[in-house]
């Protein structure tokens, strides 16, 4: 597929992989049944560097097949000062409820403690009215950073190709709202789930920091087979989703996607970047649209 020794070692450098799987693939070309002009999905991480890019065969020949790229939302719109607002509002818990009536006195003092260590933020201060989901989010991030060496919150894949799409002229669209992702991320489970987890992330970050690498060298392997055991591994803790989270958060959002996606690539060839979990497995979107009829193969 191209590689060089210089490419190789630099993802060694980064990442620890020497070799790329047999079973490595993150764009794939969707075609026959009624599709005038073949599309292609493409799987994003949202830890991965923009380096992974030199590693993806035919993806600049995809960008110069297609007339759209959709994301999972339009990447753009997140930073709009009406979106910053509504997740402001949509992210205070209601009424009288605080972290401190979420928790024993034990448990909120072990939380406090050690996001003040993570972050430098005091929980009384600044975030004894945020929903828990929220503050789990953002400890994300720093967990990312702490566990994967080039990692840059600030360069991801799904915008980088939202942007990129732009500057050559061609369409942005998105499989959801920005509305249905942020009630996905802080409404769709009880403040009391919501404290559970973030509890439980806390007093975990071991085992959060390994999956985070893992899933990241799998990624960076183009290993789907290897990512999706990582993301699928149990820990017996709160940080497990339950199988109506992973409904929720992974496969009726694959099921829906699947629905839309062919009218979307009537409409124009497009690249569907969206994250390479949903793309896995039976009841990833690869297996919904060959149930549908389509040509699924992987580009070399």
């Amino acid at each position: 597929q191209g590689y060089d020794m210089k490419r190789i070692a630099t993802l060694m450098t980064l990442f620890c992989i020497v070799v790329l799987s047999a079973k490595a693939q993150l764009l794939w070309k969707v075609s026959g049944k009624d599709l005038p002009k073949a599309s292609y999905i493409l799987g994003t991480h949202h830890l991965a560097p923009l380096s992974i890019l030199d590693s993806i065969a035919g993806f600049k020949q995809a960008m110069n097949d297609v007339e759209q790229v959709c994301g999972e939302i339009v990447m753009a719109e997140m930073q709009a000062p009406a979106t910053i607002q509504k997740i402001q509002q949509t992210v205070i818990m209601p009424g009288d409820t605080t972290l401190r009536t979420l928790y024993t006195a034990a448990q909120y003092d072990t939380l406090s403690v050690k996001i003040k260590k993570l972050i430098g933020v005091d929980l009384i201060d600044l975030m004894n009215m945020v929903k828990p989901s929220f503050i789990t989010t953002q400890l994300s991030v720093v967990i990312a950073i702490k566990a994967i060496p080039g990692f840059n919150p600030k360069q991801q894949l799904d915008g980088w190709f939202q942007t990129e799409a732009q500057k050559q002229g061609k369409k942005v669209t998105a499989l959801e709202t920005i509305d249905s992702q942020i009630n996905m991320l802080f409404d769709s489970q009880s403040l009391q789930r919501q404290a559970e987890q973030l509890l439980a992330t806390v007093n975990h970050l071991e085992d959060m920091e390994q999956q985070a690498r893992k899933m990241t060298e799998a990624y960076m392997a183009q290993d789907l087979k290897k990512l999706e055991a990582a993301m699928n591994k149990k820990f017996g803790t709160a940080v497990d989703a339950l199988p109506e989270e992973e409904d929720a958060l992974i496969y009726n959002r694959n099921r829906k996607w699947a629905e839309s996606m062919p009218n979307i690539m009537n409409s124009q060839p497009t690249l569907f970047a969206v994250g390479c979990g949903h793309l896995m497995g039976k009841r990833g979107i690869l297996n919904l649209l060959k149930r549908q009829g389509y040509s699924v193969t992987p580009v070399k």
